[in-house]
């Protein structure tokens, strides 16, 4: 059913594997231009959200949620290697025999790794340039506590269907014939899992690096037990809950 899409994502998977052995240093920068993209889109969502957070908080979660979506347009389009997509990637590479369970680690490991020094460094950017401070902070002192205070079963279901969607887009946009039909589906699916709350750990990466700055730090556990359970399901999300079900239907030799 999905033979063309699944062989085309189980070279991608070669591909990774080997310039994350062969060229180390390439890799990890194709995964910090990943987290730069990861952060734009922060930019762009939350910024717009903070401005009219007290006014409307209604308008605030919608226009964030339809802006977010330029993160996964822009790795699609211009390139960088997303953890969350590199999930389903070398979940398909593993299926059939294509890559090493080590390679498919290293790749994970190294791009997680490489996310988050792109969004650190270009939160930190952020920051540094003074630009929104106010409304960011204001923002962040009202959002930040509830997203600690999830308990760990939630964060783990939230990433596992945040990392449903983020692979659902990504592999549509290999079924999609024109540039304008990935779009449109993209940003569909994506906007998705922002108005719904679902949580996505190298997002999380970015938004927790800005807040940290702006709000004088954050609580160190709380934040370690939402990249944990958040990246964990994740992980469950693009290799079991997405990857699994499309290699059963698919008919393979």
């Amino acid at each position: 059913m999905f033979s063309k899409e699944i062989d085309s994502l189980c070279d991608a998977a070669i591909k990774k594997s080997d310039m994350s052995k062969n060229s180390p240093l390439r890799y990890m920068t194709s995964a910090i231009i990943a987290g730069f993209f990861i952060v734009v889109a922060i930019i762009l969502s939350n910024i717009t959200a903070a401005v009219f957070y007290k006014s409307s908080p209604e308008l605030s979660k919608f226009l964030g949620s339809i802006l977010f979506p330029i993160a996964i347009i822009l790795i699609v389009f211009v390139g960088g290697d997303l953890f969350t997509g590199n999930n389903m990637t070398m979940a398909f590479g593993l299926y059939n025999n294509k890559v090493k369970f080590s390679s498919a680690l290293r790749v994970c490991i190294m791009s997680y790794i490489g996310n988050f020094i792109g969004t650190f460094i270009l939160g930190g950017l952020l920051v540094l340039s003074g630009c929104a401070s106010e409304v960011l902070t204001d923002y962040y002192s009202a959002i930040i506590p509830g997203k600690l205070e999830l308990d760990p079963l939630t964060l783990f279901i939230r990433g596992v269907l945040c990392n449903y969607l983020v692979c659902l887009a990504v592999f549509i946009g290999t079924r999609m014939k024109t540039e304008s039909g990935k779009l449109v589906v993209m940003f569909c699916i994506i906007t998705a899992f922002v108005i719904a709350g679902f949580e996505h750990c190298i997002a999380n990466m970015g938004i927790f690096t800005i807040a940290a700055f702006l709000l004088g730090g954050l609580p160190t556990q709380e934040v370690i037990n939402n990249f944990i359970f958040v990246t964990l399901g994740n992980i469950f999300g693009g290799t079991i809950l997405f990857a699994l079900p499309l290699q059963i239907v698919t008919k393979r030799k």
